[in-house]
C-alpha cells in the first residue's frame, strides 16, 4: 500500500511540474553576417546612378533668400516618406493665409486633412465599385474641400503620427490601406459601413484619432469653429486654375490626371497669358499661391535649389501654350508635386523668380534646405493648377461673367 502511494505521489508531482518560458532577445549573427555581406557585394557591382542633368556653371541664378519679396510663411516643414505634398503645400498657404488676413501666426495640422481625404478616397472606391485612383496622392482643392466639411485644427491639436516616430511614414500604412480595399473588390464585398469603419481602424493605428474637440489659448474649440472663430478662413473664398487647349478656355472644366480621383470640374480654364498674369499679379500684391505641376525635368535641381527650362528643351521664346499642351499630352509634363509660392524678384534681365516653399525630401539636398528658385519659364512651361484667394484674380475672374 506504501509503495502505490509513493508511486501515486511521484506520477502526481511529475504532471504537476510544468515547463517554464522566458522572454530572451532573439539573435541569428549568420543572417546579419548574409545580409552585410550581400550589401557590400551589391555595392560593388552595381553602377553608379546618374541622370542627364543642366549644367548651371556660369548661369545668374539667386544666391540667397534675401533677394526675394516674401509673403510672411511658417518655416519649411518635411512630409517624410508620403505622398501628401498637397496637403503640405495648401496647409503653409493657409498659414500665409490667416496671417494676411487676420495678422495672427497658427500652425495648422497637415495631417488633419489627410486624414479625410483618406475616408472619402475609401469612400469613393465603394461606390465606384472599385474603379477610381488608389494612391496617396490628390489635388490642393482637396484641403479646401476637407476644411469646408470638417473643420481644421492647430499642428498641437493633431500631429498625425506617434510623437516618437522622426518623420510621417505612410508606405506600411497605404499598403494596408490599398489591399484591404482591394480584397472588398476582389470578394465583391461593399457594405460601407463596414469598410469605411475598418479604414478608420487602420487610420486610427498609424496617424491617431482626430479631435472633436481640443483646447486653445485656453479656449475649447471643435475643428469647425476653430475654422471659423480663430483662422476666419472661408474655405469658398479660394478658387482654382489651369490652363489647357484641351478645354475651351472660359470656362470651368476638370483637371484630368489620376490625383484629381473626385473628377472636380471647378477649375477656371484660361489661356496661358492670363495664367501667368494672375500669378504675377497676385504674389505682386501681396497674396501667395499654392501651385503644381511637374518637378521631374533636366533643368530641375535640387543640389542648386532650382528650376529653369534648358534651351536645349525649349528656347525661351517658343514656350506658349502649344509647347505646354504639347508635353501634358504625352505624358512629359505629369501631375507630380505640389508646393507653395511665397515670393518673387525681378532680375537684371527682367526675368521673374518665384521663391518656393518645398515639403519634399529633393528641396532639403542643398544650401536653402526647404526651398527652390523658380524660373518664370519653368512654371509657364511646367506648373499646371494653383489654389488662391478669390480677391486676388478678381480681374480674372471678371472675365468669366461677360
Amino acid at each position: 500500500m506504501i509503495k502505490k502511494i509513493g508511486i501515486l505521489l511521484l506520477i502526481s508531482s511529475s504532471v504537476i511540474a510544468q515547463d517554464k518560458g522566458k522572454f530572451e532577445s532573439y539573435s541569428n549573427n549568420f543572417y546579419g553576417k548574409i545580409v552585410e555581406e550581400s550589401k557590400e557585394y551589391d555595392k560593388g557591382e552595381k553602377e553608379e546612378y546618374k541622370t542627364f542633368k543642366m549644367n548651371f556653371d556660369g548661369k545668374q541664378i539667386p544666391q540667397s533668400l534675401d533677394e526675394f519679396t516674401i509673403i510672411e510663411a511658417e518655416n519649411p516643414i518635411s512630409q517624410g516618406n508620403t505622398g501628401t505634398c498637397w496637403c503640405f503645400s495648401t496647409t503653409s498657404f493657409y498659414e500665409s493665409e490667416i496671417h494676411r488676413i487676420t495678422g495672427k501666426t497658427i500652425n495648422l495640422s497637415e495631417l488633419y486633412p489627410v486624414y479625410f481625404e483618406y475616408i472619402e478616397k475609401a469612400r469613393g472606391f465603394i461606390n465606384t465599385r472599385g474603379n477610381t485612383h488608389l494612391g496617396e496622392g490628390s489635388e490642393t482643392n482637396a484641403v479646401q474641400r476637407m476644411m469646408d466639411w470638417h473643420g481644421i485644427v492647430p499642428a498641437e491639436a493633431y500631429e498625425g503620427k506617434p510623437s516618437d516616430q522622426p518623420y510621417y511614414n505612410h508606405e506600411g500604412m497605404f499598403k494596408e490601406f490599398e489591399a484591404y480595399l482591394k480584397n472588398c473588390k476582389q470578394i465583391n464585398f461593399w457594405d460601407e459601413g463596414a469598410i469605411l469603419s475598418n479604414i478608420k481602424a487602420i487610420l486610427n493605428h498609424y496617424m491617431g484619432v482626430p479631435p472633436t474637440s481640443f483646447k486653445y489659448n485656453g479656449k475649447t474649440y471643435t475643428p469647425k469653429s476653430f475654422l471659423k472663430n480663430v483662422t476666419k478662413l472661408k474655405p469658398n473664398d479660394y478658387v482654382d486654375f489651369m490652363s489647357l487647349m484641351q478645354k475651351p478656355y472660359w470656362s470651368q472644366q476638370e483637371y484630368k490626371v489620376p490625383d484629381n480621383w473626385w473628377k472636380s470640374d471647378a477649375y477656371y480654364n484660361v489661356p496661358l497669358e492670363d495664367f501667368m498674369f494672375a500669378i504675377k499679379n497676385a504674389i505682386e500684391n501681396g497674396y501667395s499661391i499654392s501651385i503644381g505641376g511637374d518637378v521631374s525635368e533636366s533643368g530641375y535641381s535640387s543640389t542648386h535649389d532650382v528650376a529653369m527650362v534648358p534651351s536645349y528643351d525649349i528656347p525661351s521664346e517658343h514656350i506658349d501654350e502649344n509647347a505646354r499642351q504639347f508635353r501634358f499630352s504625352n505624358g512629359t509634363t505629369t501631375d507630380d508635386h505640389a508646393i507653395h509660392l511665397i515670393g518673387y524678384k525681378i532680375d537684371e534681365n527682367g526675368d521673374w523668380w518665384f521663391l518656393i516653399k518645398d515639403s519634399g525630401s529633393g528641396a532639403r539636398n542643398g544650401n536653402f534646405p526647404g526651398y527652390y528658385f523658380y524660373h518664370e519659364d519653368f512654371v509657364k512651361l511646367k506648373m499646371m493648377t494653383f489654389t488662391i484667394h478669390k480677391d486676388a484674380v478678381k480681374s480674372t475672374l471678371d472675365k468669366f461673367n461677360k
